[in-house]
């Protein structure tokens, strides 16, 4: 199954960014579990750029992990890269109300999840949902 991951606001806290509580053995299941892609601004054709930011906040243990996750390309919504061809989900903070009427109008809202590290233990939470 394909997964389709945000950073702001998925890994790192929005305001200050900071690593997101759980993310290292988050970022390890995901990626053993999942064929992850990245669906970032800080990624469009290309992971190095990613890569660089998250540097800053995580070991090289959990960079090695992240560096398992496949760039993607979009130009305007980020749903022009997701295969909906394949079961997917997508982690995404503040999905726009353009890219929630696509998945609406595909029949596919409920493979996003909205992540909301307001909350506690938000990434554990969504790993048992993901199990």
């Amino acid at each position: 199954m394909n997964l389709y991951l945000d950073i702001d606001g998925v890994l790192l806290t929005t305001k200050n960014p900071t690593k997101a509580d759980f993310a290292d053995e988050f970022i390890e299941f995901v990626v053993n579990r999942f064929n992850c892609f990245w669906l970032t601004t800080h990624c469009k054709g290309d992971s190095e750029p990613a890569m660089k930011y998250l540097s800053k906040y995580f070991e090289k243990e959990t960079i090695t992990n992240l560096k398992k996750i496949k760039p993607t390309n979009w130009n305007t919504l980020k749903t022009e890269a997701i295969d909906f061809s394949s079961e997917f989900v997508w982690l995404e903070d503040n999905p726009m109300y353009s890219e929630l009427a696509v998945l609406q109008r595909l029949n596919k809202s409920e493979n996003l999840i909205v992540v909301s590290l307001n909350k506690k233990s938000e990434l554990e939470r969504i790993k048992n949902l993901l199990k």
